[in-house]
Protein backbone atom coordinates (compact mmCIF):
# COMPACT_ATOMS: atom_id res chain seq x y z
CA UNK A 1 0.00 0.00 0.00
CA UNK A 2 1.17 3.29 -0.51
CA UNK A 3 1.23 5.76 2.16
CA UNK A 4 0.68 9.77 2.06
CA UNK A 5 4.06 10.38 2.82
CA UNK A 6 4.98 8.50 -0.67
CA UNK A 7 2.48 10.39 -2.68
CA UNK A 8 2.68 13.71 -1.74
CA UNK A 9 6.54 13.79 -3.31
CA UNK A 10 7.25 15.80 -6.55
CA UNK A 11 10.07 14.75 -6.73
CA UNK A 12 8.86 10.62 -7.31
CA UNK A 13 6.73 9.63 -10.72
CA UNK A 14 5.14 5.99 -10.61
CA UNK A 15 3.94 5.24 -13.92
CA UNK A 16 3.02 1.68 -13.97
CA UNK A 17 2.61 1.24 -9.92
CA UNK A 18 2.92 -2.39 -8.73
CA UNK A 19 2.01 -2.63 -5.62
CA UNK A 20 2.71 -6.67 -4.99
CA UNK A 21 6.36 -6.31 -5.93
CA UNK A 22 9.50 -7.80 -4.51
CA UNK A 23 11.92 -4.79 -5.57
CA UNK A 24 11.91 -1.24 -6.73
CA UNK A 25 13.76 0.01 -9.23
CA UNK A 26 14.79 4.25 -9.23
CA UNK A 27 15.95 5.74 -12.04
CA UNK A 28 17.35 8.74 -12.46
CA UNK A 29 17.60 11.34 -15.21
CA UNK A 30 20.54 12.69 -17.74
CA UNK A 31 21.46 16.26 -17.78
CA UNK A 32 18.26 17.87 -19.37
CA UNK A 33 16.32 14.62 -19.10
CA UNK A 34 13.48 14.13 -16.92
CA UNK A 35 10.90 11.35 -15.20
CA UNK A 36 8.98 10.17 -18.64
CA UNK A 37 12.61 9.15 -20.21
CA UNK A 38 12.15 6.30 -18.15
CA UNK A 39 8.18 5.53 -19.16
CA UNK A 40 9.69 2.41 -21.47
CA UNK A 41 11.99 0.79 -18.72
CA UNK A 42 8.63 1.09 -16.12
CA UNK A 43 6.28 -0.09 -18.82
CA UNK A 44 8.38 -3.26 -19.30
CA UNK A 45 9.41 -4.11 -15.99
CA UNK A 46 6.11 -3.60 -14.08
CA UNK A 47 4.64 -5.11 -12.75
CA UNK A 48 7.50 -7.72 -11.39
CA UNK A 49 9.21 -4.37 -10.57
CA UNK A 50 7.49 -1.50 -8.82
CA UNK A 51 9.71 1.33 -11.14
CA UNK A 52 10.20 4.73 -10.25
CA UNK A 53 11.25 7.67 -12.07
CA UNK A 54 13.06 10.62 -10.09
CA UNK A 55 11.96 14.18 -11.26
CA UNK A 56 14.02 17.21 -10.38
CA UNK A 57 12.78 20.15 -10.88
CA UNK A 58 12.51 22.87 -13.25
CA UNK A 59 11.01 20.05 -15.85
CA UNK A 60 7.56 18.75 -16.95
CA UNK A 61 5.40 18.83 -14.01
CA UNK A 62 7.94 21.15 -11.69
CA UNK A 63 8.61 23.53 -14.98
CA UNK A 64 8.00 26.63 -12.67
CA UNK A 65 10.52 25.53 -10.03
CA UNK A 66 14.19 27.03 -9.19
CA UNK A 67 16.58 25.04 -11.00
CA UNK A 68 19.27 23.16 -8.77
CA UNK A 69 22.98 23.28 -9.89
CA UNK A 70 24.58 21.14 -7.80
CA UNK A 71 24.73 17.18 -7.79
CA UNK A 72 25.05 17.28 -3.70
CA UNK A 73 21.54 19.35 -3.67
CA UNK A 74 19.78 16.98 -6.19
CA UNK A 75 21.19 13.60 -4.23
CA UNK A 76 20.72 15.38 -0.89
CA UNK A 77 16.73 16.19 -2.12
CA UNK A 78 16.07 12.81 -4.00
CA UNK A 79 17.56 10.42 -0.57
CA UNK A 80 14.79 12.50 1.43
CA UNK A 81 11.98 11.33 -1.28
CA UNK A 82 13.22 8.20 -1.67
CA UNK A 83 13.50 7.13 2.40
CA UNK A 84 9.98 6.33 2.49
CA UNK A 85 10.24 4.15 -0.61
CA UNK A 86 12.74 2.04 1.14
CA UNK A 87 10.48 -0.14 2.60
CA UNK A 88 10.85 -2.75 -0.15
CA UNK A 89 14.89 -3.33 -1.46
CA UNK A 90 15.87 -0.63 -3.83
CA UNK A 91 17.72 -0.23 -6.96
CA UNK A 92 19.26 3.00 -8.08
CA UNK A 93 19.60 3.10 -12.00
CA UNK A 94 21.27 6.60 -13.20
CA UNK A 95 22.01 7.46 -16.76
CA UNK A 96 25.23 9.88 -17.44
CA UNK A 97 24.34 12.84 -14.27
CA UNK A 98 21.56 10.50 -13.48
CA UNK A 99 24.59 8.01 -12.42
CA UNK A 100 26.43 10.52 -10.63
CA UNK A 101 23.37 11.54 -8.34
CA UNK A 102 22.40 8.22 -8.15
CA UNK A 103 25.77 6.77 -6.49
CA UNK A 104 25.24 9.95 -4.17
CA UNK A 105 21.92 8.84 -3.12
CA UNK A 106 23.41 5.41 -2.35
CA UNK A 107 25.88 6.67 -0.13
CA UNK A 108 23.57 8.27 1.86
CA UNK A 109 20.70 5.63 2.00
CA UNK A 110 23.80 3.02 3.16
CA UNK A 111 24.64 5.67 5.82
CA UNK A 112 21.32 5.70 6.96
CA UNK A 113 21.73 1.57 6.99
CA UNK A 114 19.36 1.40 4.02
CA UNK A 115 21.98 0.39 1.34
CA UNK A 116 20.11 -0.32 -1.95
CA UNK A 117 20.33 -3.74 -3.51
CA UNK A 118 22.43 -2.15 -5.95
CA UNK A 119 23.92 0.67 -7.83
CA UNK A 120 23.36 0.42 -11.61
CA UNK A 121 25.40 3.21 -13.53
CA UNK A 122 25.32 4.12 -17.20
CA UNK A 123 27.31 6.30 -19.56
CA UNK A 124 29.47 8.15 -17.25
CA UNK A 125 32.98 7.93 -16.25
CA UNK A 126 33.72 6.78 -12.27
CA UNK A 127 33.39 10.04 -9.54
CA UNK A 128 36.74 9.80 -8.88
CA UNK A 129 37.50 9.86 -13.13
CA UNK A 130 37.69 13.82 -13.26
CA UNK A 131 37.39 15.76 -16.57
CA UNK A 132 37.99 19.47 -16.55
CA UNK A 133 35.01 20.53 -18.62
CA UNK A 134 33.58 24.05 -19.63
CA UNK A 135 29.98 23.30 -21.37
CA UNK A 136 27.99 25.14 -18.86
CA UNK A 137 29.44 28.03 -19.53
CA UNK A 138 29.33 28.35 -23.24
CA UNK A 139 26.68 30.43 -24.78
CA UNK A 140 23.36 28.95 -26.03
CA UNK A 141 25.07 27.71 -29.80
CA UNK A 142 28.20 25.88 -27.94
CA UNK A 143 25.21 24.05 -25.52
CA UNK A 144 23.14 23.51 -28.63
CA UNK A 145 26.41 22.00 -30.39
CA UNK A 146 27.39 19.75 -27.29
CA UNK A 147 23.84 18.64 -27.71
CA UNK A 148 24.65 17.54 -31.55
CA UNK A 149 27.43 15.97 -30.60
CA UNK A 150 26.11 13.55 -28.10
CA UNK A 151 23.11 12.82 -29.96
CA UNK A 152 20.37 12.23 -27.32
CA UNK A 153 18.18 15.65 -28.58
CA UNK A 154 16.40 16.61 -31.65
CA UNK A 155 18.73 19.39 -32.09
CA UNK A 156 15.65 21.04 -34.02
CA UNK A 157 13.50 21.87 -31.86
CA UNK A 158 16.55 24.75 -30.20
CA UNK A 159 15.29 26.48 -33.91
CA UNK A 160 12.13 27.35 -32.00
CA UNK A 161 12.53 30.43 -29.63
CA UNK A 162 9.98 28.81 -26.79
CA UNK A 163 11.27 25.66 -26.78
CA UNK A 164 15.00 26.84 -26.63
CA UNK A 165 14.36 29.32 -23.60
CA UNK A 166 12.28 26.44 -22.21
CA UNK A 167 14.80 23.74 -22.42
CA UNK A 168 18.56 25.50 -22.42
CA UNK A 169 18.25 26.69 -18.88
CA UNK A 170 17.46 22.97 -17.99
CA UNK A 171 20.07 21.63 -19.63
CA UNK A 172 22.76 24.68 -18.38
CA UNK A 173 22.11 23.99 -14.87
CA UNK A 174 22.02 20.25 -14.85
CA UNK A 175 25.53 20.40 -16.95
CA UNK A 176 26.50 23.37 -13.85
CA UNK A 177 25.93 20.44 -11.59
CA UNK A 178 28.38 17.56 -13.31
CA UNK A 179 30.59 20.05 -14.20
CA UNK A 180 31.02 21.43 -10.55
CA UNK A 181 31.09 18.03 -8.76
CA UNK A 182 33.76 16.54 -7.13
CA UNK A 183 33.84 13.17 -5.45
CA UNK A 184 34.59 13.64 -1.51
CA UNK A 185 36.45 10.93 0.54
CA UNK A 186 34.04 8.08 1.92
CA UNK A 187 32.83 4.74 2.93
CA UNK A 188 32.51 3.37 -0.47
CA UNK A 189 29.13 1.58 -1.05
CA UNK A 190 28.29 -1.82 0.80
CA UNK A 191 25.90 -2.95 -2.37
CA UNK A 192 27.28 -4.26 -6.10
CA UNK A 193 27.53 -2.03 -9.03
CA UNK A 194 27.13 -2.53 -12.48
CA UNK A 195 28.07 -0.38 -15.15
CA UNK A 196 26.97 -0.19 -18.81
CA UNK A 197 28.88 1.88 -21.51
CA UNK A 198 28.40 2.37 -25.01
CA UNK A 199 31.38 1.40 -26.55
CA UNK A 200 32.03 4.58 -28.48
CA UNK A 201 31.04 7.03 -25.54
CA UNK A 202 33.05 10.22 -25.73
CA UNK A 203 32.08 11.27 -21.97
CA UNK A 204 33.45 7.60 -20.73
CA UNK A 205 36.24 5.33 -21.82
CA UNK A 206 36.24 1.80 -21.12
CA UNK A 207 39.19 2.56 -18.34
CA UNK A 208 37.15 5.31 -16.62
CA UNK A 209 34.03 3.33 -16.31
CA UNK A 210 36.32 0.51 -15.00
CA UNK A 211 37.04 2.88 -12.17
CA UNK A 212 33.64 2.75 -10.94
CA UNK A 213 34.98 -0.73 -8.96
CA UNK A 214 36.83 1.23 -6.17
CA UNK A 215 34.09 2.94 -5.31
CA UNK A 216 32.09 -0.44 -4.10
CA UNK A 217 33.44 -3.22 -1.39
CA UNK A 218 30.86 -5.43 -2.96
CA UNK A 219 31.39 -7.29 -6.70
CA UNK A 220 31.52 -4.95 -9.52
CA UNK A 221 30.26 -5.85 -13.04
CA UNK A 222 31.14 -3.96 -16.69
CA UNK A 223 29.10 -4.68 -19.97
CA UNK A 224 29.52 -3.00 -23.14
CA UNK A 225 27.15 -2.31 -26.03
CA UNK A 226 27.93 -0.85 -29.18
CA UNK A 227 26.98 3.01 -29.28
CA UNK A 228 27.13 6.36 -27.94
CA UNK A 229 26.52 8.22 -25.06
CA UNK A 230 23.00 7.31 -25.88
CA UNK A 231 23.57 3.89 -26.56
CA UNK A 232 20.85 2.23 -24.71
CA UNK A 233 18.39 4.33 -27.53
CA UNK A 234 19.24 1.73 -29.46
CA UNK A 235 19.46 -0.88 -27.04
CA UNK A 236 16.87 -0.45 -24.86
CA UNK A 237 15.11 -4.47 -24.66
CA UNK A 238 18.63 -5.18 -23.31
CA UNK A 239 19.46 -2.57 -20.87
CA UNK A 240 16.44 -3.48 -19.63
CA UNK A 241 16.88 -7.19 -19.49
CA UNK A 242 20.42 -6.37 -17.91
CA UNK A 243 18.76 -4.50 -15.00
CA UNK A 244 16.26 -7.37 -14.55
CA UNK A 245 18.61 -9.76 -14.71
CA UNK A 246 21.14 -7.91 -12.02
CA UNK A 247 18.15 -7.59 -9.66
CA UNK A 248 17.23 -11.36 -10.01
CA UNK A 249 20.28 -12.37 -9.38
CA UNK A 250 20.46 -10.78 -6.28
CA UNK A 251 16.97 -10.99 -4.72
CA UNK A 252 16.87 -14.95 -5.54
Amino acid sequence: MTSSVQEKSDWIQRFHPAPDAKNRLVCFPYAGGAASYFHPVSAALSPGIDVLAVQYPGRQNRRTEPLLRSVDELARHATTALRPWADRPLTLLGHSMGALVAFEVARRLAGDGAAPLSVVVSGRRSPTSVRHEDVHKRDDQGIVAEMERLGGSDVRMFQDPELRALFLPVIRADYEAVETYRYQPGPSLPCPVLALLGDNDPMATLDETRDWAERTTAPFELRTFSGGHFYLNSHAAAVTEAVRENIASLSS
